[in-house]
């Protein structure tokens, strides 16, 4: 099976380099690493295309990032990760491994918040929580079914034709993209998170302060749920 690297980006050029460093340290090899820009100003590009990486240009907005990536992969499963996320060396078989199983429609990382400095344990909890409890609270119907809710910074993966089967993310979505996204994969088998780690950026954290951080993560996980989209990227307000 092989595997598309997929890299949703705007504005990343501080970011990525060390995701290309994690990248190039992977053990297998993915078949492509596809960068899908939303129309970065700064080198965001030119670093991805220094690194190997096939580059595509998309209109801005992270769910048509992905759906437009995902449309033009070569590979047969794909994985959607962050610019500020560092994947583990075996990030490659852990997806090829985790899908083998036909039962498993979608499947993402555990994701470890962290920074230069320390790392974001109550964050991190609180995120490997909401995977269970933000479907209890707002889809109850849909918990019972096995619905779970991963987040774009757990490093998603799943095959392409079902993706591309249940519509792939919602258009427009800039945020919560991947929640819709559970819910569709959901119908086609499980949903699941597995123990292997993925550490993703502390920026906002450091932006914003752990309390307003967790509740601007819950104030937008309820306008989702209770179907207010077009407020949600107005309180996520951009940090890079």
């Amino acid at each position: 099976m092989s595997v598309t690297l997929l890299v949703p980006a705007l504005d990343e050029a501080k970011a990525l380099p060390q995701l290309v460093a994690a990248f190039e340290r992977l053990d297998p090899k993915p078949h492509e690493i596809l960068l899908v820009d939303g129309g970065s100003s700064d080198e965001t590009c030119a670093i991805a295309r220094e690194a190997g990486w096939r580059v595509m240009a998309c209109e801005k907005g992270r769910a048509r990032q992905i759906n437009a990536g995902v449309e033009a992969a070569e590979g047969r499963l794909a994985c959607v990760v962050h610019a500020d996320t560092c994947p583990p060396p075996d990030m490659v078989a852990v997806i090829e491994e985790t899908l083998a199983d036909e039962r498993i429609a979608l499947a993402s990382f555990t994701p470890v918040i962290r920074g230069p400095e320390k790392t974001r344990w109550g964050t991190t909890i609180h995120n490997w929580a909401k995977t269970w409890y933000a479907p209890l609270l707002t889809r109850p119907h849909l918990f019972v079914r096995g619905v779970r809710l991963l987040f774009g910074d757990h490093a998603m993966f799943f095959r392409r034709e079902d993706f591309l089967k249940v519509g792939g993310c919602t258009p427009g979505d800039a945020v919560m993209e991947e929640a819709d996204l559970c819910v569709k994969f959901a119908r086609l088998g499980r949903v699941k998170m597995v123990r292997r780690r993925v550490y993703t950026s502390d920026r906002r954290i450091a932006a914003w302060g752990p309390l307003k951080a967790n509740w601007i993560y819950f104030k937008v996980g309820m306008l989702w749920a209770f179907g207010l989209r077009g407020r949600m990227e107005r309180h996520y307000p951009d940090v890079r």
